[in-house]
């Protein structure tokens, strides 16, 4: 077939249309937010509430509701759940996340063996994109595009947060707010995903992007975009070979993903494995060293001088609160 009739093809059928759109928008969304988690270190609380909602879903077909209201109810209550844990016990946080998600995930499927229903559970697991309907595809839009518009708005504030929350509590940022609203912004991306990719592959769609772009930059500002880019053409890439070779359009589209991250971290220009006529790790650090492990946070935020002062201040807060509070400390 030539390059043009296999990317012309699909279009000519409507519900090929409606799993285009929908996995831009899934693949959108959760590249952005991807940025963040891959730079807060919360890969596993992804995991943790995408397997999470299974629980919630099941309770919301019986009592009738809309499942992705008690989707996203499940998912906030297993993030509370893991806060409480975490900072009421000695254990880590991993293994709070860890033991909570897959409770979580047991009771759900305990709950849906039980429920006498003639849907089945790999809709669920797996997703099935080429089944929306253009209701779903609204709904999608609606709470993609809410979310997206959230992180673009606050993307300085939790910025800081992610890198530093101590200094962010001491320039007056509320810290709890951002922590909190960040995983609801998480599990309302979760919910929005569940129809494209299931709740076993989202936590790739969530992590992948961001990762990439890691390997990629160290500026943040452009971190967004490339992570966008990676997450847009591998749904596109993913949604048309699964046409072709009659497969799984979410695996498809996560492995893409992967393929993605692989060329980045072989050939990334500044980190990758394989640098024409470099060794690996930046001159004047030990062999074996991790490149950009030890960025400032002014590299992310496109600044060299090395100063957080920048970094808040570009994102609107008062020079003078800064100051204040380096005087108190200096007073101290």
């Amino acid at each position: 077939m030539d390059p043009i009739g296999f990317f012309s093809e699909p279009f000519a059928y409507d519900f090929m249309q409606r799993a285009l759109g929908m996995s831009l928008l899934v693949g959108a969304v959760c590249a952005v937010l991807s940025c963040y988690l891959v730079l807060k270190g919360w890969s596993l609380m992804g995991d943790a509430i995408s397997h999470a909602v299974l629980p919630g879903i099941v309770i919301a077909f019986v009592l009738g509701i809309p499942l992705a209201v008690g989707a996203f109810a499940a998912g906030l209550a297993c993030a509370l759940l893991t806060g409480y844990l975490k900072y009421n016990s000695r254990v880590k946080e991993d293994t709070v996340m860890g033991i909570v998600f897959s409770g979580m995930f047991g009771f759900g499927l305990v709950l849906f063996t039980k429920v006498e229903t003639d849907q089945h559970l790999n809709h669920i697991l797996f997703g099935n994109v080429l089944g929306v309907t253009t209701a779903d595809l609204i709904e999608t839009a609606i709470v993609a595009g809410g979310t997206l518009l959230v992180v673009l708005a606050k993307r300085r504030d939790l910025l800081l947060y992610c890198f530093d929350p101590n200094h962010a509590r001491a320039i007056g940022l509320p810290v709890n707010v951002l922590h909190y609203g960040l995983l609801v912004l998480l599990s309302l991306t979760i919910v929005s995903s569940i129809k494209a990719v299931g709740i076993i592959l989202v936590i790739a769609m969530l992590i992948a992007p961001g990762a990439t772009a890691y390997l990629l930059t160290d500026r943040f500002e452009r971190m967004l975009p490339i992570a966008v880019l990676v997450a847009c053409s591998a749904s596109v890439l993913g949604t048309f070979i699964s046409f072709h070779i009659d497969g799984a359009t979410g695996a498809c589209i996560v492995l893409v993903q992967a393929f993605f991250f692989l060329l980045a971290f072989l050939f990334s220009p500044k980190h990758g494995l394989w640098r024409p006529g470099e060794r690996r790790g930046r001159p004047g650090t030990p062999s074996g060293s991790i490149p950009g492990a030890a960025e400032p946070l002014a590299a992310l935020s496109g600044r060299s001088d090395g100063t957080l002062q920048q970094v808040v201040d570009k994102g609107g807060r008062p020079a003078d609160q800064h100051h204040a509070v380096e005087g108190r400390h200096g007073a101290e």
